[in-house]
C-alpha cells in the first residue's frame, strides 16, 4: 500500500503537525501511523513536503472508535511492558526477539545510550494467538537457541527490514524507492552497485532522514546511522540485489539529473559525448630511480596519449661542432703546459 502518493492536490490540505493535532495523535504516533500506512499523506512535486488531505482526516476521524481505536494501533511497548503483555518472563521474551520472533518498530537510547527496542502491542497479542508455543513451551525453538548460542542479536536486522517496507510504502517514486533501499548500504557497497558518480548524487539527495530518536544529540544520531547500515554479508547481499532491482526500474521511469555538458546529444550516443577518461597509470610501478627518459610520456589536457618525451637525442648543427673542435686545439697546449709546471721540482 502506497501511503505517500505525488499528485496535483485539488482539495485543502494541512501539514502533518496541524494533521497530528486533529487526528489526536502525539508527533511520534503520528509519525508511526504514517510510516505504517494508517495515514496517508500527498505532495504536490518530488521536492515539496508531506501533507495530508483534508478529506483523509475526515475519513479517519469519522471511523468507529475514534480515536482510541488509531492510537491502540500505534501503541508501542518495551521489554518490561511486553513481557507483562504476553504473561512471560522478561528473559524470556528477550531471548525470542533476539532469536528473530517479534520484530522492533521503534527504538530510543538510554541515558547509557543502549539502543532500547520498542514493538508494536498490537502485533504482539496478534501473533502470540497465532504461535502460543512460543509463550507455553518450557524449551525455545532449536534454531533459536542455535542463534543465541552463537552470539546473534537478531533485532537490528529485523528493524531495518522492517524500516526498508515501511520506506518504499511511503512514496511511488522509483527514485525515491532506490534511495531508501540505498540508504541500508555504506559507501563502499552503494558505490560498487552505482558505479555513475551522478546517479549516487541523485540518491544521496533522495536518501531518508535518520530515524529521530531521543535523546538527539550527534552521537546519538551516529549510532542510530549505523544501526540502519547492514551488518552480515547476506544481509549485504540482499540489499545489494534489492537495489539492483529498484534502479534498473528508476533508471527506465528517468535519467538521474546531471550537468548539461555531461547529457548525450539527441541522436548522439552516450560515449561520444562522455567526457574522455584520463590515462591510467601503469601497472607496475617504476623503480627507485624512476622510470627511464625513453618511457616518460606526456598527455594533453585531454587525456590524448602525445609522443614520448626524451626519446632520441637532436644531433648538434655542424657549426658548432667545427667551433668547438679548433676551441680543443688551442686549450690542450696550455692544459700541458699548466700539466708540466706543476709537475717540475
Amino acid at each position: 500500500m502506497t501511503t505517500t502518493t505525488t499528485v496535483e492536490v485539488s482539495g485543502k490540505t494541512v501539514t502533518l503537525g496541524r494533521a497530528a493535532q486533529q487526528l489526536e495523535l502525539k508527533r511520534g504516533e503520528f509519525d508511526l501511523a504514517v510510516q505504517l500506512g494508517h495515514v496517508r499523506t500527498v505532495r504536490e512535486d518530488l521536492g515539496a513536503r508531506p501533507r495530508v488531505a483534508q478529506e483523509e482526516i475526515e475519513r479517519i476521524r469519522s471511523a468507529e472508535g475514534f480515536p482510541e481505536a488509531l492510537r491502540e494501533r500505534v501503541r508501542v511497548v518495551g521489554t518490561a511492558e511486553a513481557s507483562q503483555l504476553l504473561d512471560v518472563p522478561a528473559h524470556r521474551f528477550t531471548r525470542l526477539a533476539r532469536g528473530g520472533h517479534f520484530t522492533p518498530v521503534k527504538c530510543y537510547l538510554n541515558r547509557y545510550r543502549a539502543v532500547v527496542w520498542l514493538y508494536l502491542a498490537e502485533e504482539l497479542t496478534d501473533l502470540a494467538l497465532r504461535h502460543p508455543e512460543l509463550l507455553n513451551d518450557r524449551q525455545l525453538p532449536k534454531e533459536t537457541l542455535a542463534r543465541l548460542g552463537a552470539g546473534e542479536d537478531r533485532r537490528p536486522r529485523n528493524w531495518r527490514g522492517r524500516r526498508a517496507a515501511m520506506l518504499l510504502q511511503q512514496t511511488d517514486d522509483p527514485w525515491e524507492r532506490a534511495a531508501g533501499i540505498a540508504s541500508a548500504l555504506d559507501a563502499a557497497h552503494l558505490a560498487e552497485v552505482v558505479t555513475d558518480p551522478y546517479e549516487r548524487a541523485y540518491l544521496s539527495r533522495l536518501r531518508p532522514e535518520t530515524a529521530r530518536v531521543g535523546p538527539d544529540s550527534p552521537a546519538a544520531r551516529e549510532i542510530i546511522e549505523r544501526l540502519q547500515l547492514a551488518q552480515d554479508p547476506d544481509e549485504v547481499l540482499w540489499y545489494r540485489m534489492d537495489l539492483a532491482q529498484h534502479l534498473s526500474i528508476a533508471r527506465s521511469a528517468r535519467p538521474a539529473p546531471r550537468p548539461e555538458w555531461e547529457r548525450p546529444a539527441v541522436g548522439a550516443t552516450t560515449t561520444a559525448t562522455a567526457r574522455p577518461a584520463r590515462v591510467p597509470a601503469p601497472a607496475t610501478s617504476p623503480g627507485p630511480m624512476g622510470p627511464k627518459p625513453s618511457e616518460l610520456r606526456q598527455s594533453d589536457p585531454h587525456g590524448r596519449e602525445l609522443q614520448p618525451v626524451a626519446a632520441e637525442r637532436a644531433e648538434p648543427r655542424s657549426g658548432h661542432g667545427r667551433l668547438r673542435r679548433g676551441l680543443a686545439r688551442f686549450r690542450r697546449p696550455r692544459t700541458a703546459a699548466r700539466r708540466s709546471s706543476t709537475t717540475a721540482p
